[in-house]
């Protein structure tokens, strides 16, 4: 039975993809801060799906807990998901440093330390897989948030190019606005986004996991969104800015 380990596993996007793979028969190791809330979801995912279940409470942005799971990954998973992030409801010079830095910390560093300790021995079965949840904000420009998450995508990008010639794949997930909790944590005003630009996060995944079956690098989650960005790698850098700001939270 293949094993998945997935961060920020209680919530929107992460907990879609432990819905779909413990369907799928994997057996899950489950990664996310609150750990009351992390038990109750692997007992319930167990319960419905049959599926093994291992509960890895981790702050990743503490170092002693990114190493928790990289002792982990380093036990050998088949999948890798990088789901934990969160965002700031205020502009780059409003924001903390300190918070910022915790960003960078959660959507950079352990990004990079959770998928270097998975993909040796992936490399090794020349089988597995990684997908680190970035964002079509890393098209576009808007703070520290979409800076964290085009560094995600580049980062994806340039795994899956080393591996070339196995059978180990990585790729960056590039939702738009999906319907979680993600926003309500940051206190963002979401009123001003246009209800046809959410989506649900298991669609999301769904389409995630054909676009990792079909060797894609980089997956944008519906036609919608495949748009958005394609017209913004043509129009200048400093227009789409201004178009980031203006749309979404206010």
């Amino acid at each position: 039975m293949p094993t998945a380990l997935i961060t920020g596993a209680t919530a929107g996007i992460g907990a879609a993809f432990a819905r779909r793979l413990a369907a799928d028969g994997f057996s899950l190791v489950l990664v996310a801060r609150d750990e009351e809330r992390l038990r109750s979801s692997a007992e319930t995912l167990h319960r419905r799906y049959g599926v093994k279940t291992e509960a890895l409470p981790a702050d990743l942005a503490l170092d002693e807990d990114i190493a928790k799971v990289e002792e982990r990954l380093r036990e050998g998973v088949d999948l890798l998901v990088n789901n934990a992030g969160f965002g700031h409801p205020g502009s780059f010079l409003d924001v903390p440093v300190a918070d910022e830095v915790r960003m960078l910390k959660v959507h950079c560093e352990a990004v990079l330390r959770l998928t270097l300790a998975a993909l040796p021995g992936m490399r090794e079965r020349d089988r597995g897989a990684v997908v680190n949840v970035a964002s079509v904000a890393a098209f576009f420009t808007r703070g520290t948030y979409s800076a964290s998450k085009a560094w995600v995508v580049n980062f994806s990008e340039s795994t899956a190019a080393e591996l070339t010639g196995t059978r180990v794949r990585v790729m960056a997930l590039c939702p738009g606005f999906v319907r979680t909790e993600f926003h309500d944590r940051a206190s963002m005003d979401t009123s001003g986004i246009p209800g046809f630009l959410w989506l649900s996060a298991d669609k999301v995944v769904a389409a995630a996991m054909r676009d990792l079956a079909l060797g894609a690098r980089v997956s944008v989650p519906d036609i919608r969104y495949k748009v958005i960005v394609g017209v913004g790698r043509l129009i200048p850098r400093g227009l789409t800015g201004q178009v980031s700001r203006r749309l979404g939270r206010r």
